[in-house]
């Protein structure tokens, strides 16, 4: 083989490596999933009925505090509470005719407890809770909460809560002057409380589960509706209204984990409206994409006028007779008007467009939500205008 025949044989071969590596790149492209632009997930922008969190509230006491508890004088509520914990222990602390002992302890504090009870949560399970003063204590570091029922809104106990309570802030303080950090009245116990009892909902015996939106929206559920029952034929998803999706299963399945695993991670396009809010106390401005402006010319000019006040003082001459010393005032009032440009948005401008020709005309966020609501004004402004 000549010396020409062999080079272009090594070029042949390395075409074919070429072409054989490009097509197995498109091959693994075209294979891996692909997310719409724009898309979200289910699980972001829905929730499923059911499957939500509970919240739990109850009242406890919280003992050992280094002097900062409540003022059983100024709270009795702690007193009695106090009172009836130490009784059902076996200490009596009445006198004869059943009035209480004088208690004055300064390391009790009766609190609210409050935790969340996610949904499945099962017999032993470990949950935060966050305690709140209800007197007048101080703080609540380093004490320990005793035991305390968490109950549901229907009255029934679902966890039981005791342990170390763990505070993010201090106090410290004098007679005349005292310091602190954050919110020593409020204070946490991560895992503190155990689940007493569980949630009557069996998962796996649903024939449909019903979808809500965060944000209802008719295109939006249909949307949802339709990439369900693309992607999950055996399922059958119908949009209800603009915030409820229901759907319905063909029977017990013997995977409902894998099926709402595969469900709430479908790629949906949510469609928003346009809609620009404003808050006019911080000057924040938040436009959506779907904002659009007609034509329209708009002009911003800024007028400043600066007031000086100069007093003088007018005093007589030496040995002058009647002389009288007088002060004159002095002002000087001066007045500049910024020179801008008259800038015209075309008809169908995007939210890119506005914002470079009001930056052009050199728009602070003030002047920005001036300008907008004058554009909404004249009719000019394709979106609802939110003043917050």
């Amino acid at each position: 083989m000549t010396r020409t025949a062999a080079v272009t044989a090594a070029i042949a071969t390395g075409m074919r490596a070429l072409v054989l590596a490009a097509g197995l790149v498109a091959a693994t492209i075209a294979l891996m999933p692909q997310t719409a632009f724009g898309a979200s997930r289910i699980k972001d922008i829905a929730d499923f009925e059911g499957v939500r969190d509970n919240l739990l509230v109850g009242y406890g006491i919280v003992v050992g505090l280094n002097g900062t508890g409540d003022d059983l004088t100024n709270t009795p509520f702690t007193k009695e509470s106090l009172v009836g914990m130490l009784e059902r222990l076996g200490v009596n602390i009445r006198q004869q005719g059943g009035t209480i002992a004088t208690v004055k302890p300064k390391n009790v504090a009766a609190v609210m407890v409050t935790a969340d009870l996610p949904p499945y949560a099962r017999l032993g399970q470990r949950l935060d809770v966050t305690l709140s003063s209800l007197g007048d204590s101080s703080s609540l570091a380093g004490g320990t909460l005793l035991v305390a029922p968490l109950k549901g809104l229907d009255g029934t106990v679902y966890a039981v809560a005791q342990g170390p309570v763990s505070v993010g802030g201090f106090q410290a303080g004098g007679e005349a002057a005292s310091v602190s950090k954050n919110h020593p009245t409020v204070g946490r116990i991560p895992r503190g409380a155990l689940v007493e009892r569980e949630l009557p909902l069996e998962f796996a015996q649903l024939t449909s589960l019903t979808v809500n939106l965060n944000n209802p929206d008719f295109t939006t559920a249909h949307r949802m509706a339709g990439r369900i029952n693309q992607a999950l034929p055996h399922l059958r998803a119908q949009a209800l209204d603009p915030s409820t999706i229901k759907v319905d299963m063909p029977g017990p399945t013997a995977d409902p984990v894998g099926t709402m695993a595969r469900l709430e991670t479908l790629d949906v396009s949510p469609d928003t409206a346009a809609k620009v809010v404003v808050d006019e106390r911080t000057g924040t401005v938040v436009m959506g994409e779907q904002v659009r402006i007609s034509t329209v010319a708009v002009a911003s000019g800024a007028l400043s006028i600066s007031i000086t006040e100069t007093p003088e003082v007018s005093q007589a001459l030496p040995l002058a007779p009647g002389g009288q010393t007088v002060v004159v005032p002095r002002t000087q009032v001066q007045a500049s008007e910024q020179k801008r440009a008259l800038a015209v948005l075309p008809s169908g401008a995007s939210i890119g467009d506005v914002v470079k020709a009001l930056n052009a005309l050199g728009a602070t966020p003030r002047d920005l939500i001036v300008i907008l609501q004058a554009i909404k004004a004249a009719g000019a402004l394709q979106a609802e205008l939110e003043i917050i």
